[in-house]
């Protein structure tokens, strides 16, 4: 048997954000039903940045993902995300592929974002506030405009270039859109906080949307979000385990201001059909920190389509 060796440029042209948001919404949906294995993420932390090991699997397929996260890293001129996925057959144990999972965590990601749309936003949504407009911000704008009717963005990001680059990536899909300070984005119907903050860069008073995707909060310690807004909410996290540890609750968790029976349910449970989604007119939080069953399943995508498509190079490894 041989691997398969996928590289940036292989997923990029195979993967489709509406394949993705499918087959993230699988996982999600396997997940509620407990038909996963995903044990809890593995740090290595640094001064500037961290590493961390995802191994998952999610029905006929296993793997893990080595990824970073480097805030500084743009101004090296590396992204502040990188990541390798090793794809196994759990029959044998067999490296099927080895890829680049950069624009994998990318993709995965942002459908996420809009699996939580979908089933927590009001379904007439049409405004999003981007609060943070780096690269994940533009993968959440794509995964969004797959399930709701996008007619209206405000942007802001703490670098006025970042802001003006996003919001013309938005008009060039002829989404209108503008940059505005962080209060006014807040007026919205979805917001979007994608940061890589350790203090709250919303202020509860500001918050008009009906739902938020909590995106940037993915190691302890950081927050994007005031505890207050989060304890007028009803939360909704990828994973209970890894949302108390390192999501967007953790700080208030460890501060005794909330408390694990406080947050309402996991997206999979809801994408199972075991607990309501939205309901009236509630605040509703998506507290993502990202799930390895996520990128198991994003990747089985990517090998299946490269191996019918006869993209990569194949390897004899052992």
């Amino acid at each position: 048997m041989e691997t398969l060796i996928l590289t940036k440029r292989d997923v990029e042209s195979l993967l489709t954000m509406e394949e993705t948001i499918a087959a993230v919404e699988t996982a999600f949906r396997l997940h509620g039903e407990k038909k996963v294995q995903m044990p809890p993420k593995m740090y290595l932390t640094f001064e500037e940045g961290d590493l961390r090991a995802m191994p998952a699997q999610v029905g006929n397929w296993a793997g893990i993902k080595w990824v970073n996260s480097h805030p500084k890293n743009p101004e090296k001129g590396l992204p502040t995300v990188m990541a390798v996925f090793i794809l196994n057959d759990p029959s044998t144990g067999f490296p099927l592929s080895i890829m680049d999972a950069t624009h994998l965590t990318n993709m995965r990601t942002g459908a996420a974002g809009a699996v939580a749309v979908k089933y927590l936003a009001p379904k007439n949504a049409e405004s999003v506030g981007f609060i943070g407009c780096g690269v994940q911000a533009r993968f959440q704008f794509l995964a969004l405009k797959e399930v709701m009717d996008v007619s209206f963005v405000r942007a802001y990001d703490i670098r006025s270039e970042t802001t003006e680059n996003f919001v013309n990536f938005v008009k060039s899909f002829g989404v209108d859109a503008e940059v505005a300070e962080a209060e006014k984005v807040c007026k919205c119907d979805v917001l979007v906080t994608t940061t890589p903050s350790r203090k709250p860069v919303v202020k509860d008073e500001w918050i008009e949307a009906l739902h938020i995707n909590a995106i940037g909060a993915d190691a302890p310690g950081k927050q994007e979000l005031e505890e207050k807004t989060l304890l007028r909410a009803k939360i909704v996290v990828d994973d209970m385990e890894q949302a108390l540890h390192s999501g967007e609750i953790n700080v208030a968790i460890s501060k005794g201001i909330l408390k694990p029976e406080d947050i309402y349910a996991t997206l999979g449970e809801i994408v199972a059909g075991k607990k309501k989604g939205r309901e009236n007119d509630e605040l509703t939080i998506f507290d993502s920190t990202g799930l390895a069953i996520q990128d198991v399943a994003t990747a089985s995508v990517v090998y299946e389509k490269a191996i019918k498509e006869g993209y990569g190079i194949k390897l004899r490894m052992f």
